[in-house]
């Protein structure tokens, strides 16, 4: 029978088993810690493994030849273009595209057919403009044409164009395309824009910001073959790097601020221009090029005569200027080695006081600053031009908002704005202007890796600086918002709710829980430069940057990304209970006290109380007694006692229980979904703290729920978990033991009442 048992026992528990191994076979398809074998493309001779360049990656070449006009009368851009295109992919190609943004504003647009409307009660006449549509905007293609003159056959689909070749383009062959046309500017108040023109009334003057002016190359890689999805307004652009040769014809007083070097510097600066410019390469302040005095005489003339500046860049991937009679311009040399960048801010006298106290320096605090994050900074120039909408970014330029009030007096909103756009669009020179992402499809990585070293930068500049984005607790709310309207990081733009909170803000503090709480500044640090180093002057993917990630630092981050990038689970880990064990005596004489003290500390049931003087049964039949109604469990018996005095522990055993160890086990519940380490604060009985770290992998194998003993020399008082707010935990009142009592105010207020947002003017 015995034998028989055991049998049958042993195959109950191998069923047992097996259905549990199973179950949890089932569970981990679909873990928290599944690797991204699925959502990765396979590592190939481009791209390896390890997110590293393969040995035979490549990319396209497109330099630019341009003569661009600036028709201040008009407000239009008329250009011609000599494109020339290398083919350096193994593929023969018969066809190119070519991107025209500028027809995203052509009256019958794909984004003004598929963008919604509605009229409510009130309604501005900017909306009604902007339902009517009434600018002529968009390219107008006047020829493309070869080398030979001979048209091109091409097809303009929306935002893109097709241009047939004469004859296949083998690899490593070049082609030259001809390209002419013009555009009228649009006014960036009105209509909007990442570039324009604003109007100044007061002294009839335009200041120009101009960008996406040219028809220029798409790009061809082999990721996506030909990046040519339409250009709609929110994802921005994939451009092959190149070199570019730009003439640009301007009024003459105008003063212009470009991508690249000025060449004829002696044609269009005054000898006394050119000494201050010399000057400010070595200067230890902002030295003034062009001061707001000559700057205030200049915009009061109009000059009707024309001056060309030219301007040369090697190895961009685009091309920006700004222009305007009204420009103040200031400059400093910042040091990288051997070479001097020159720092420089462009901006009206409407951008005083603010602009020229800081923008300059905040320009040369960024290039330092990311540098020393990822690369040095290797273009010659890096600008800062005013405008009166937020910013915008192009290689070497960036056009910013930030404008004081009309007394000069500015709010800290304005002035911290102000600081925090010129930081990040200068940054965005490094990403994805070096590391040059596409855009297109990942927002994310450009914006989200830049708006987590704007937060390091803004961090540096000042103690106390007031980030919007960064640290893990300002995505809180957007975490754990409506599921309906939060999508994957991993997700088009176009496709996306909330694009800041979602590519720019939680990216950042991802990035942020990486390197504080997951990896360490040590390991994500260097990492990141090398993904920085690895990519810089090429197109990498998300891929690219998951892969190095791990690859630089030895930690498995497939979970972090999995949760963080491919889905919208939130971070909500509560402490559902906590229970305090101490070690038993072994003595029955101890041990019975404590139990029967124990038993008699519990609450009571409410019928027990009340039948306790109920007369019973037993209280006339004595013969219903036996030896259970007199038994007392608590009393010791001659058993126990030789029992407990027969247990022998070693010398080695009874140090250890000497040392009287407190065993606390606390439950956890991980509500959110989103998998995290588990940072915990415990205060002690005699008022010391103690941090402990588990690393997420605690999670692993768990269905949401599991428990941990932590073994402590001293009585645990009270318990935080996420004590330091780096986890994005979206409800810490489940995050205390014993609980607590939220603490919070209200106020009482008069509906006139209106805060004071500038205390300066007071």
């Amino acid at each position: 029978m015995k034998h028989n048992y055991t049998k049958s026992f042993f195959i109950l528990f191998t069923l047992l088993i097996g259905n549990q191994m199973y179950g949890q076979e089932t569970n981990m398809n679909k873990s928290k810690f599944k690797q991204l074998h699925e959502e990765l493309p396979t590592p190939n001779v481009y791209r390896t493994a390890s997110g590293a360049p393969g040995h035979a990656y490549w990319q396209q070449q497109a330099d630019y030849v341009m003569q661009i006009t600036l028709n201040d009368d008009k407000q239009q851009i008329h250009g011609e273009e000599t494109i020339t295109y290398t083919n350096n992919s193994p593929d023969a190609l018969s066809y190119v595209w070519i991107q025209l943004d500028q027809n995203m504003r052509a009256q019958n647009s794909y984004r003004s057919q598929i963008q919604k409307s509605k009229i409510t009660e009130r309604t501005s006449v900017a909306r009604l403009r902007y339902l009517t549509n009434d600018f002529d905007g968009g390219f107008k293609i006047e020829y493309v044409k070869n080398a030979e003159n001979n048209d091109l056959h091409h097809v303009i689909n929306h935002t893109m164009m097709r241009v047939d070749l004469p004859k296949i383009l083998a690899h490593g062959e070049k082609i030259d395309l001809k390209i002419k046309w013009w555009y009228n500017i649009n006014e960036r108040a009105k209509l909007g824009g990442r570039s324009g023109m604003e109007y100044f009334e007061e002294d009839k003057n335009y200041l120009y910001t101009i960008a996406q002016f040219y028809p220029r190359m798409a790009v061809y890689d082999d990721v996506e073959g030909w990046q040519n999805k339409q250009f709609l307004g929110r994802g921005e652009f994939a451009v092959p790097f190149g070199d570019y040769d730009v003439s640009i014809t301007v009024p003459s007083d105008h003063v212009v601020a470009s991508t690249g070097l000025l060449h004829n510097e002696k044609e269009v600066l005054s000898s006394e221009q050119l000494q201050r410019l010399d000057k400010a390469k070595t200067a230890k302040k902002p030295i003034m090029i062009v001061t707001e005095k000559e700057a205030r005489s200049t915009e009061s003339k109009h000059a009707k005569d024309t001056k060309t500046w030219t301007f040369k860049a090697k190895n961009v991937r685009d091309f920006g200027f700004a222009s305007s009679r009204k420009f103040i311009w200031d400059a400093i040399g910042v040091a990288f080695g051997d070479r001097t960048v020159m720092a420089m801010s462009f901006y009206p006298k409407e951008g005083n006081p603010l602009w020229e106290k800081y923008s300059t320096k905040a320009v040369a605090h960024t290039i330092r600053t990311y540098s020393k994050y990822t690369f040095d900074y290797p273009y010659p120039v890096a600008q800062s031009i005013h405008s009166n909408r937020i910013g915008m970014e192009y290689p070497m330029i960036c056009f910013n908002g930030g404008r004081p009030e009309k007394d000069g007096t500015y709010s800290e909103r304005t002035k911290y704005g102000m600081i925090g756009v010129i930081i990040h669009e200068v940054g965005h020179n490094f990403f994805p202007m070096i590391v040059n992402s596409d855009e297109r499809q990942w927002t994310w990585m450009d914006e989200g890796l830049n708006t987590f070293l704007q937060y390091l930068t803004e961090q540096e500049w000042e103690h106390d600086y007031p980030s919007r984005n960064g640290p893990a607790y300002t995505i809180v709310d957007y975490m754990k918002g409506d599921k309906q309207y939060i999508a994957p990081i991993m997700t088009n733009s176009e496709s996306v709710f909330s694009l800041h909170s979602n590519a720019y803000g939680k990216t950042a503090a991802s990035l942020n829980i990486l390197r504080e709480t997951i990896m360490g500044r040590e390991l994500f640090d260097f990492a990141f430069k090398q993904y920085s180093q690895r990519w810089k002057f090429k197109h990498p993917t998300p891929a690219d940057f998951f892969r190095t990630m791990e690859d630089a630092s030895a930690v498995d981050l497939d979970w972090f990304f999995r949760g963080w990038y491919y889905t919208n689970d939130h971070v909500d880990i509560a402490i559902t209970n906590v229970a305090s064990y101490e070690l038993g005596s072994g003595n029955p004489d101890t041990e019975n006290a404590y139990d029967k003290k124990k038993a008699e500390a519990e609450a009571q049931y409410i019928t027990d109380i009340r039948n306790k003087d109920m007369h019973r049964q037993s209280d006339d039949d004595k013969a219903l007694l036996d030896f259970y109604n007199s038994y007392d469990p608590y009393k010791t018996t001659d058993a126990q006692r030789k029992k407990y005095k027969n247990t022998k522990f070693d010398d080695e055993e009874k140090a250890y229980l000497n040392k009287n160890y407190f065993y606390t086990q606390i439950d956890f519940k991980n509500i959110g979904g989103l998998v995290m380490p588990i940072i915990l604060e415990f205060t002690y009985t005699d008022g010391s703290k103690e941090v402990k770290r588990i690393p997420a992998e605690f999670w692993l194998k768990s269905l949401g729920e599991a428990s941990k003993v932590f073994v402590t020399q001293k009585a645990i008082a009270s318990v935080v978990l996420d004590p330091f707010l780096e986890t994005a935990d979206t409800d810490t009142n489940n995050n205390y033991w014993p609980p607590r009592i939220q603490q919070s105010r209200f106020q009482l207020y008069k509906q006139n009442y209106r805060p004071q947002r500038n205390p300066m003017q007071n």
